[in-house]
């Protein structure tokens, strides 16, 4: 069976997963523009809303924005505010660096790149950091579940995505996560291959829990697809 496409999840495949303290994201971010008074309990009441959203996505599978996390939290952000929230996540954005000769080899075969995302963010945000990482010209389609309905594990996000790339067939895709649930089981029932690049704070290890569809194959570095990317394609 060809190898049409190949559609990547971001956080926690092509970049590191970083272990972080978002409360104290959002204070720090709070810290650089509101008064000291105000900081906790704005910056808990952020929390609170993304915690929420988070759990909307997870258990609902339903996405949600920026705009409404803010809305939700009853605060509204300045250009300011947005602009230091951007610049507080940067560091934890880059790419790992086999990324991009990853990329290139797909598109040199022929194999139509794509990025499938639940994420807050806007599209601009995330074409920001792959601009600055060179890669935004090797993505043939992104979908951001910011500008969907859904987020993944469900059908229709990984169906966006594959519009996105212009594939038709579930079958002909191959889908590579770093979550048991949102990525392989999801992309699994959608029809796709399915690759999990493994790190040790994954949801759970591969197929240790049975209601979970298994990964076609894990992967511990980006470099390691190449391969049974090959294989697959003949």
């Amino acid at each position: 069976m060809a190898v049409d496409a190949v559609i990547f999840d971001w956080g926690g495949t092509l970049t590191p997963w970083h272990d972080l303290e978002i409360r104290e994201m959002w204070r720090a971010i709070c810290a650089a523009h509101l008064d000291p008074d105000e900081v906790e309990g704005i910056a808990q009441a952020l929390m609170d809303a993304e915690d929420e959203l988070w759990r909307r996505a997870r258990e609902e599978h339903r996405s949600a924005t920026l705009d409404e996390l803010f809305d939700l939290a009853g605060v509204r952000p300045t250009e300011a505010l947005l602009a230091t929230k951007f610049q507080t996540w940067e560091p934890h954005t880059f790419l790992y660096p086999d990324a991009t000769a990853l990329l290139e080899g797909l598109r040199a075969r022929g194999i139509k790149v794509g990025v499938l995302s639940n994420t807050m963010w806007s599209r601009e945000w995330h074409e920001r950091i792959f601009d600055r990482d060179g890669v935004l010209d090797l993505l043939d389609g992104a979908v951001y579940s910011s500008e969907i309905p859904w987020t993944k594990p469900h059908a229709e996000a990984f169906r966006s995505a594959m519009e996105a790339v212009g594939a038709t067939d579930p079958a002909r895709c191959v889908f590579v996560g770093d979550r048991p649930f949102d990525d392989i089981h999801g992309a699994k029932s959608a029809g796709m291959r399915a690759v999990q690049i493994w790190h040790r704070t994954a949801d759970v290890l591969p197929g240790s829990r049975p209601d979970l569809a298994r990964p076609d194959a894990v992967i511990h570095r980006l470099a390691d697809l190449a391969p049974h990317v090959e294989a697959w394609a003949g």
